[in-house]
């Protein structure tokens, strides 16, 4: 025998006659191991919440996306482990100015607080508030109440009908995105048909206040459950510098919905280092997204430029 086999040999012998202590050792830490980690995996983060207060079960669950390649959430169908409801002064709620409350609680009723949420894109809590034709979308940032659980926020609605809130939010306990939504009634005027007819022909670009916006899918049409590659370009309609301001870390965002408001995508630029600055004269951004099914879709742009938010739509058809 070589004297490698024999050193080989002599090994395996060693570790088959390992004595009753030492298994019982190996064990105990083995058992010890497996305990610390359950005691960091249901540690209560900020409060009394833990990972399994956020545990979704059922085959219609929401299923988290990969930030590389965002999907489309079917957040109205999805089971999820967070109950979100509203309410305001008078309901339904005159138009114009609109205070609302809303609370969040786990499913077992545990109030969600700041303290169990993690900051994402510069807050604890976005919500994506889209009237029922589609042509209003604003995003905004509530603020806790006094109330564990409750936040408070306001927006000014275009138009009468119902309005879909979708919060977007990061628990602690997980550190993955979690959805839910709730609808608020506004009396008011809404948009005619033939006004909607316009408002919602499928265009790549538009125009607002001296720019000019466009959103370059890499191949035409968009298939429904294959990635599409989209550049978003701004220039000035006179030429001159674009001045691109980031906006809550980014130095845009785009907000996908289906007609039916049954849910969205949130997509943020590839470019993530706010520190290095797109293009003065014409930045372009690169973002991906998945949808899954056939239809039309509005894609909803966030953008600051010399220090004011604009917000520009784009409808397109989504093809089998």
């Amino acid at each position: 025998m070589s004297t490698q086999n024999a050193v080989k040999a002599e090994s395996l012998k060693g570790s088959a006659v390992l004595g009753p202590a030492q298994r019982r050792q190996i064990g105990w830490i083995t058992a010890g191991a497996i305990v610390v980690f359950l005691i960091f995996r249901f540690l209560p983060t900020g409060t009394n919440l833990n990972h399994m207060d956020f545990r979704v079960t059922g085959k219609n669950s929401i299923d988290f996306c990969d930030p590389a390649n965002p999907q489309f959430i079917p957040v109205v169908a999805a089971t999820s482990p967070v109950k979100m409801t509203l309410k305001t002064a008078a309901a339904p709620t005159a138009a114009g100015a609109v205070r609302a409350t809303l609370t969040l609680v786990t499913a077992s009723g545990k109030p969600i607080a700041p303290e169990d949420l993690v900051v994402m894109h510069a807050k604890k809590l976005h919500l994506l508030i889209a009237d029922s034709s589609l042509t209003d979308y604003q995003h905004v940032h509530p603020e806790p109440t006094r109330t564990a659980g409750e936040w408070s926020f306001a927006f000014t609605p275009r138009f009468g009908g119902t309005y879909r809130v979708f919060a977007d939010f990061t628990p602690a306990a997980t550190n993955r995105s979690l959805y839910a939504n709730a609808d608020l009634a506004v009396m008011g005027a809404v948009p005619t048909s033939a006004e909607l007819a316009v408002a919602k022909q499928p265009s790549w670009a538009a125009e607002r206040a001296g720019y000019r916006f466009a959103l370059v899918p890499a191949t035409q049409p968009i298939r429904a459950r294959q990635i599409a590659d989209l550049k978003f370009i701004v220039t000035k309609s006179n030429g001159g510098r674009v001045s691109l301001e980031p906006v809550m870390e980014a130095y845009a965002h785009l907000v996908a919905f289906d007609e039916s408001r049954s849910g969205f995508a949130h997509l943020h630029p590839m470019e993530a280092d706010i520190s290095i600055a797109p293009d003065a004269v014409k930045p372009t951004l690169s973002f991906k997204i998945t949808i899954p099914t056939a239809g039309r879709y509005v894609i909803w742009a966030q953008v600051k430029l010399d220090g004011r938010e604009t917000f520009v739509p784009f409808w397109f058809d989504v093809v089998p």
